[in-house]
């Protein structure tokens, strides 16, 4: 297997990262991860972040970024990153209304293409980071397909969230091939669930044809889990994302039900090590 280059998804912690980050770096290091991916600051400048990286050994491989800011301060927000040593930027979330089938996509589109450019400029590579409701579909493609096929693989990568993929009932391996040489950073998180492709939520009807409840994530037994300890098959994912060319694996865990969020942080890379990385 291809020797990946093992990061965490610092939103995994935030908390942590919130009441001490110069505690929580030092503690990600301690447990064996040489990479991270930041999702928010908390107040700090981009010159305190790096001295914390380089303090403790760390590289800021990529970062969670909604897009809008580089459209209101383009500089400023660039500049942040490039001081903080990003290669990559990803959108972390978009809502439906942007995507394909309704009507700001074209505007999207656009932005995409403004923002793609400025990064790629500066030596930052854009990426989008799914979840499961970009796998609905429009005129017979998912609204992911969509958004990737509207904007060059230059200006914009994949960072796929093998979770949602799995959960919206496709194979994460078998998507990520579909994008070799677009992928360059995989997320690597993992679940329980009783059925799969449920939707983010839905309604249930009674005998009467009437709306009962919307059943929740939680109503169908989702609850994320360390790496390893779900229902994911990551020797396929990960042979899967070496075919596609990656060279970053990123560890996230939305909510930790089991343990605390750094005790699943070092379960989830003890798991990676388990397997040779």
């Amino acid at each position: 297997m291809k020797k990946f280059k093992v990061g965490l998804q610092l939103y995994s912690i935030r908390d942590d990262m919130e009441k001490d980050m110069a505690a929580a770096l030092k503690k990600v290091k301690e447990i064996g991860y040489d990479y991270v991916e930041f999702a928010g600051y908390f107040g700090h400048s981009a010159d305190e972040v790096r001295a914390l990286l380089d303090q403790n050994g760390l590289e800021c491989i990529s970062v969670h970024q909604v897009y809008d800011v580089f459209l209101e301060d383009e500089k400023t927000n660039i500049d942040f990153l490039k001081t903080i040593g990003a290669k990559f930027c990803a959108v972390p979330w978009m809502g439906v209304e942007k995507h394909a089938g309704h009507g700001q996509f074209d505007k999207t589109v656009e932005e995409f293409l403004t923002v793609g450019k400025a990064l790629l400029a500066n030596g930052i590579q854009m990426l989008y980071h799914n979840h499961d409701f970009e796998f609905e579909k429009y005129e017979g493609k998912f609204l992911l397909d969509w958004l990737y096929d509207s904007v060059p693989a230059d200006l914009l990568k994949t960072e796929l969230d093998t979770c949602w993929v799995r959960y919206a009932g496709q194979d994460p391996a078998e998507y990520l091939r579909k994008y070799t040489g677009r992928s360059p950073i995989v997320h690597l998180k993992d679940f329980v669930c009783k059925r799969l492709n449920a939707g983010a939520a839905y309604a249930l009807i009674d005998d009467e044809g009437k709306e009962q409840k919307q059943e929740t994530k939680e109503d169908n037994g989702f609850e994320f889990r360390p790496v390893g300890s779900g229902m994911q098959d990551f020797p396929a994912i990960l042979k899967a994302a070496e075919d596609a060319g990656a060279d970053y694996v990123i560890v996230e865990q939305d909510q930790a039900p089991t343990a605390t969020p750094m005790e699943s942080a070092a379960m989830s890379r003890e798991y990676l090590k388990s397997l040779g990385l």
